[in-house]
């Protein structure tokens, strides 16, 4: 196409010699004196950030650069006759091969490698061979990154006191327990991604939403999900639903009688808690008070960078793949996820560990991103297909127990949060959900990325959000005049949130035991429970 557009081909020409001058006229004063950049990096680019950066000559080499990658967008971008996806796949391949290509990725024009390389004869690179050794050698053998061994599931993590009052094939059930003398009478229901353990909601006691929702007087239950294996190839998105959220509601309603619910689904759940939703709205079951969607689409039209790797050749591709094991392997997944976000995820750790020859400590949220799971075959390629490549759930034709589904059914009110960095779910694909509902949405954009902007603790530094509540008869507003209208508040979101559920809940009551053995919940054992470690209780005790 390129070949055939003779403008688009003058118009590189031109933007070519623009840049060369440009860069003809930063080199001519560089040298000599420090000079204002003629090229400022992306926002998120934080590579060129240092201030050896600045100084010759390594300033002319980032800002050449800048400049090659700048005119590469420019040409693989804006070109007629070319389809959008493939536009966007052949920009995705150019931007990756440029960014191995970084200057910031050799030891001789990365200005901080070559001085700590000289300060150190060269140490710091043995080093760096033997920290990749090390990771190629737990990466072949299935072992988890190094410092990751200092987090343990039920020691330093997921350690918020609870109980698993339920289980079955799929799931566990835990009810925790209270930190006030009374709590709010509506329930609240988490329902996490099963593409994730769920204790990233709970992680060390000090970076624990669950925690934070306890000590706001909230009932909270949360699902933590089995581990598929091959056996369980045939789970599809309706078992996911039936096994997982109508399981937990039921048993929440026997703790909790009377008392509606409010439902929080995170990234995927977030997506099946939709569903669930709406299908109980069509049928006028009055499960939930309120509902709570973070980091989660409902309208997949425009779902981001992911979407580069969901085509019908490479669904059909992982269907083949997943057949033959019954599963998609978290490694083979994480690959794509990294690829997304290669500068943060990828070539950030290849100067950090293996150039400069340090070690990043280890915290919480890493030890948990290393800790993934498994997805089923018939789940994940119904999710990809009906959801991902069809859009079904958007455009009314996703089926439950045989009848459509409509999100227009739903009158609850509802609130959810995007993140401004989130590679997986981006905040305008999560907006696009008012545009396909005919009730309150209160929409929240918080800094950060889809975990760490999920996980904000308050009191922390560097956090912020911007909020608006659309009423149901309130006309829509697109998403760039929503962020260039609505201001941006220092802080975490977290208090916001907490205080949106409790404008939405009853009175006080006295606190609830764990558990009501008399209607059939008994307590089954203490969190975090069998299955974030992998284990079947049932076959244990078999």
């Amino acid at each position: 196409h390129l070949a055939a557009s003779p403008g688009k081909q003058l118009q590189l020409w031109q933007k070519a010699w623009r840049k060369g001058l440009r860069l003809s006229h930063y080199l001519a004063t560089c040298a000599l004196q420090e000079h204002h950049r003629c090229i400022e990096p992306l926002p998120n680019d934080k590579r060129f950030e240092a201030e050896a950066w600045r100084k010759w000559p390594f300033n002319a080499i980032h800002q050449a650069f800048l400049l090659h990658q700048q005119w590469w967008h420019n040409a693989t971008t804006g070109i007629r006759g070319v389809t959008k996806q493939h536009e966007r796949q052949v920009e995705f391949i150019t931007r990756q091969a440029l960014d191995v290509l970084s200057p910031a990725n050799f030891v001789l024009t990365n200005p901080e490698v070559l001085q700590k390389t000289q300060a150190e004869a060269g140490q710091n690179l043995v080093r760096g061979f033997w920290n990749f050794v090390e990771d190629w050698e737990r990466a072949v053998n299935g072992r988890r990154p190094v410092g990751s061994e200092a987090f343990v599931v039920g020691e330093n993590l997921a350690v918020t006191p609870g109980k698993v009052v339920y289980r079955n094939r799929l799931i566990e059930l835990i009810q925790y327990e209270p930190r006030t003398a009374t709590v709010r009478p509506e329930p609240v229901l988490i329902v996490p991604a099963w593409i994730m353990k769920y204790y990233i909601l709970d992680l060390s006691p000090d970076n624990s939403l669950v925690k934070y929702l306890l000590e706001q007087g909230f009932t909270v239950f949360i699902i933590s999900w089995k581990n598929p294996t091959s056996e369980d190839r045939g789970l599809g998105l309706e078992d996911y639903r039936t096994l997982g959220i109508e399981a937990s509601l039921g048993v929440v309603r026997a703790v909790c009688p009377e008392r509606p619910v409010h439902g929080v689904g995170y990234c995927l759940g977030g997506t099946l808690l939709a569903i669930d939703a709406a299908a109980r709205a069509r049928d006028g079951d009055s499960a939930y008070r309120s509902l709570t969607l973070l980091a989660a689409q409902v309208d997949f039209e425009e779902a981001g960078e992911l979407t580069l790797f969901i085509n019908e050749s490479q669904v059909s591709f992982l269907e083949d793949m997943m057949w033959q094991q019954g599963y998609l392997d978290a490694a083979q997944m994480s690959g794509a996820f990294q690829i997304l976000r290669s500068n943060d995820l990828i070539w950030s750790r290849v100067i950090h560990d293996y150039l400069m020859g340090e070690r990043k400590p280890m915290f919480d949220l890493m030890a948990w991103n290393a800790d993934a799971t498994r997805m089923p075959y018939r789940m994940h390629s119904e999710y990809l297909r009906r959801l991902f490549l069809d859009n079904d759930l958007a455009e009314g034709r996703y089926r439950v127990e045989g009848q459509p589904v409509a999100l227009t059914d739903i009158r609850v009110p509802i609130f959810a949060v995007g993140t401004e960095r989130d590679h997986v779910a981006p905040w305008r694909s999560i907006y696009r959900l008012h545009l396909l509902l005919d009730t309150e949405v209160t929409f929240l954009l918080t800094s950060g990325g889809h975990n760490a902007g999920i996980i904000s603790v308050p009191g922390r530094a560097g956090r912020s959000y911007r909020i608006r509540t659309k009423r149901d008869l309130d006309p829509y507003q697109d998403p760039e005049s929503w962020l260039r209208q609505t201001p941006r508040r220092p802080g975490s979101w977290w208090p916001e949130w907490s205080g949106w559920l409790g404008e939405r809940s009853g009175p006080w009551i006295a606190a609830r035991p764990v558990g009501a053995a008399e209607r059939g919940v008994p307590v089954l054992a203490n969190a975090p429970g069998s299955y974030v470690f992998g284990r079947d209780p049932s076959q244990a005790a078999a």
